[in-house]
């Protein structure tokens, strides 16, 4: 019969395996997902699509704003995003955080905040990548590579881009990102829990992790293509199941013949049709869940 001590040990050591055994595996799964939408970009550029033609319906103004400060250790960096909103002023209208695809904060994105500000809304369109842009698909993979093991900085920059819009007078809060910015939308609900109102994703990793889904509070809007390779229907609808058994309130569209990044702001794979309704729904969503 072991001692005690050696017991211990063993309990230990068993511990300690089954958690590298976990780490390794969202590694794996961390870079299967990194590769899986190098492939559905393999020939797409930050290039503006035609989701950025469109002018906003009413006049806004815009600024650079800093809106978080993250922490280095002893030091800090200072992060900018875009600020837009209806040039009537006011309080009290509905604010979105916008998330960017796996290219950064570029022009294109700021594009849409000003669309979102001309139906109303104040918009943030935060920078998950501290400043840095890709001109490709290899420099988008490294930015998308090098968040991997910073959630806990990439969750502390979306809760100051929360409060900025609080402080700016937004009354309800939702998020809304697109492809890397997509998973990060569903990672705001997850973490901003009953602080954040209403949350869309536009074709971005999900989960079925009950534990984690348990935390979300906001209402959920979906929006997926049906020949996305990188983000399966199969995996969609694990997370729709998942969300329902947890009685949250979630809403999937599936685009049957649309592909990943359908309605992205940046890149060559917009499908015009699928993008204006999955933006219909969008509004719709906000209407009702921010307004």
């Amino acid at each position: 019969m072991k001692s005690r001590p050696v017991r211990r040990a063993l309990i230990f050591t068993a511990g300690l395996i089954a958690t590298m055994v976990l780490v390794l595996a969202c590694a794996a799964e961390d870079e299967a997902h990194l590769r899986a939408m190098a492939r559905e970009h393999a020939a797409d550029e930050p290039v503006a699509s035609p989701a950025t033609a469109v002018e906003p319906r009413a006049e806004v103004v815009a600024e650079t704003v800093r809106y978080a400060t993250l922490a280095d250790g002893e030091n800090t960096t200072a992060v900018s995003g875009y600020f837009a909103r209806p040039a009537g002023g006011g309080t009290g209208q509905g604010g979105i955080i916008l998330i960017h695809e796996w290219w950064g904060l570029n022009d294109n994105i700021r594009a849409v905040a000003d669309r979102f500000a001309g139906e109303g809304y104040l918009a943030l369109a935060v920078d998950l990548y501290e400043g840095s842009l890709a001109q490709d698909r290899d420099g988008a993979a490294a930015l998308m590579r090098a968040t991997l093991d910073k959630t806990d900085r990439l969750n502390d920059n979306l809760r100051q881009a929360r409060d900025y819009l609080a402080r700016a007078g937004a009354g309800r809060i939702g998020s809304v990102g697109w492809c890397f910015g997509g998973g990060w939308s569903l990672n705001a609900a997850i973490h901003l829990g009953g602080d954040l109102d209403a949350a869309v994703i536009y074709y971005g990793r999900v989960t079925d992790d009950r534990e984690r889904l348990s935390l979300v509070e906001a209402p959920i809007l979906g929006l997926f293509g049906g020949q996305d390779r990188g983000i399966p229907v199969d995996s969609v609808r694990a997370f729709e199941v998942a969300l329902g058994e947890l009685g949250k309130p979630v809403t999937i569209h599936i685009y049957e013949d649309a592909n990943h990044a359908f309605a992205n702001p940046s890149g060559t794979r917009y499908d015009q049709s699928a993008a204006r309704d999955a933006w219909a729904k969008t509004l719709a969503f906000f209407g009702e869940h921010l307004e």
